[in-house]
């Protein structure tokens, strides 16, 4: 059980999961509000403001930076995935939800197409949602450690 245990007590992780909890609820009751119906699938949904994905890599990249360093080795890792994960998050999967948008509307205009299934449609973020996530990301990591 001590796995668990480092598992449960590791700063990184706790960090990471709060603030992707704190930003997904926050999405959900903006979500609310604006169109007052429920919508539980934003509370684990992509895409919106700000950038989940974006926050979560960046306090783990800012927390491995204030724990192993700066100049370490796990913090320049850290970064480097914080980079990739973002620049999917506004490049190829946005991009992935123009497609299923055009796709969504091509289907309902030809009766033709055999697809009863709505395409996701929010994969992914501005580059504004994404700079958003990332500030937030950064300001948790600052101010929880």
């Amino acid at each position: 059980m001590n796995i668990i245990n480092d598992i449960l007590n590791n700063k990184m992780i706790t960090l990471m999961v709060s603030i992707w909890i704190i930003i997904q609820i926050f999405k959900f009751l903006v979500d609310f509000i604006k169109y007052r119906k429920v919508n539980f699938r934003r509370l684990v949904g992509s895409g919106g403001m700000p950038s989940s994905h974006s926050a979560v890599v960046t306090c783990l990249a800012t927390t491995v930076g204030i724990l192993e360093g700066f100049s370490s080795s796990q913090f320049a890792l850290a970064v480097g995935f914080a980079l990739v994960v973002m620049y999917d998050a506004a490049g190829v999967r946005r991009a992935a939800g123009r497609q299923a948008r055009i796709l969504n509307q091509l289907i309902s205009s030809n009766k033709k197409i055999d697809n009863n299934e709505k395409l996701k449609e929010l994969l992914g973020h501005t580059p504004i949602e994404v700079a958003v996530g990332a500030v937030v990301g950064v300001i948790w990591a600052v101010v929880m450690l």
